[in-house]
């Protein structure tokens, strides 16, 4: 199969871009080569738009629509697949705050349960409810920060602010539990390991690298579901993050062997199957076909979402692609519709199962209260 990858949105490390709060990454696959069997149909549809290259932001709504019929001709011939995802970026800065502090492996003050289990999504959605843009911004600064002078001033106060507001949570537990993690990470930096030890690393945790691994589950799960293997996977030429997504491809295809590894009961299982071994191939736009077809979808499927206006046949692409379109987004509201619905769907527990849990909860706040005795 052969995989083409575009995205839009992109700010860099810039989190809070009013104009652009949202990073998307949209994904187009065939069973053919799209760069040689597409060529001589994009080659037309520059022809008739009169343009020495497709870009669909230049072309804009109008010219765009007069091309669908080319576009759907391709999309038939070629059986294209388009796949969108989407990280909110202002969410991604909290998210980032919360895997790294309350990770329990690391903070001695959160519960196991608190972490790994899907009691994480609930603490999360809670800690967030105390931030607000500015926190979030000094929070993000830490994170991607490399010097430990400014960083970890940077983190012990985004964490104060946050005990002072935690006092807003309506329910006694989440006091406790946050409060001391927070408590706990905020006099224990180092062990926390919250900022960027170098500028590789503050690239390594953008959204721009965190969202493609979506991507690349995403290609895995085509594979899956069309059978074959990867030939080819392009992706559009940028500076900035390329060699971090070839980095993070290299990871995934070195752990193709990891399979129904159980993060922890109820959280998704990791598996890796179909994850592929080939490197990626970094493209200039403007010398392949695929990426200007991917660069079209991505533009209309992304007006779309934003409620911006599209033409009747634009509309039509986006229609006729919805059943078979897998989507995907990282942020607070995914997270949280996504872990509601899995809470209210858990059946009432047994007596047997109350009283396991009540002597596991004995345990694990043994073991958390030990590490919050040590505190100030």
């Amino acid at each position: 199969m052969f995989f083409y990858v575009d995205e839009s949105g992109h700010t860099g490390s810039n989190l809070f871009d009013p104009e652009q709060p949202v990073l998307y990454y949209g994904v187009l696959s065939s069973k053919v080569n799209i760069d040689l069997l597409g060529a001589d149909g994009i080659a037309a549809m520059c022809r008739e738009a009169g343009v020495p290259r497709l870009h669909a932001a230049e072309l804009g709504v109008t010219r765009l629509a007069a091309l669908v019929p080319r576009i759907l001709y391709i999309q038939k011939k070629l059986d294209l697949r388009f796949d969108i995802y989407r990280i909110k970026k202002p969410d991604h800065a909290i998210i980032c705050f919360f895997d790294q502090v309350f990770d329990q492996g690391l903070n001695p003050a959160v519960t196991w349960t608190g972490y790994w289990t899907p009691i994480r999504y609930l603490l999360l959605i809670k800690l967030a409810a105390l931030f607000d843009e500015n926190l979030a911004k000094k929070a993000w600064a830490a994170r991607i920060e490399h010097r430990d002078e400014i960083a970890i001033p940077l983190f012990q106060e985004a964490c104060n602010e946050l005990l002072t507001r935690v006092s807003m949570l309506p329910d006694h537990r989440s006091r406790v539990l946050i409060s001391d993690a927070l408590h706990w990470a905020q006099e224990n930096p180092n062990e926390i390991h919250f900022h960027a030890y170098s500028p590789n690393m503050a690239i390594d945790v953008s959204p721009n690298v965190v969202g493609f691994q979506s991507v690349m589950s995403g290609i895995a799960r085509r594979i899956r579901q069309r059978g074959g293997k990867a030939k080819e996977i392009v992706v559009d030429q940028q500076s900035q993050f390329n060699q971090a997504q070839k980095r993070l491809a290299k990871w995934y295809a070195d752990a193709r062997t990891v399979q129904g590894i159980v993060n922890g009961p109820g959280l998704p299982r990791l598996d890796f199957r179909d994850m592929p071994s080939i490197q990626l191939l970094i493209k200039d736009s403007k010398a392949s076909p695929g990426l200007s077809l991917v660069d079209i979808y991505l533009w209309i499927h992304r007006r779309f979402l934003e409620g911006k206006p599209l033409a009747p046949e634009l509309h039509h692409i986006i229609s006729i692609n919805a059943a078979r379109t897998t989507t995907d987004e990282m942020s607070l509201n995914a997270i949280d519709r996504r872990w509601s619905r899995w809470f209210d769907q858990l059946p009432d527990p047994s007596p047997e199962a109350v009283a396991k849990a009540a002597e596991l909860h004995r345990e694990e706040e043994e073991h958390r209260l030990k590490a919050v005795r040590t505190l100030s």
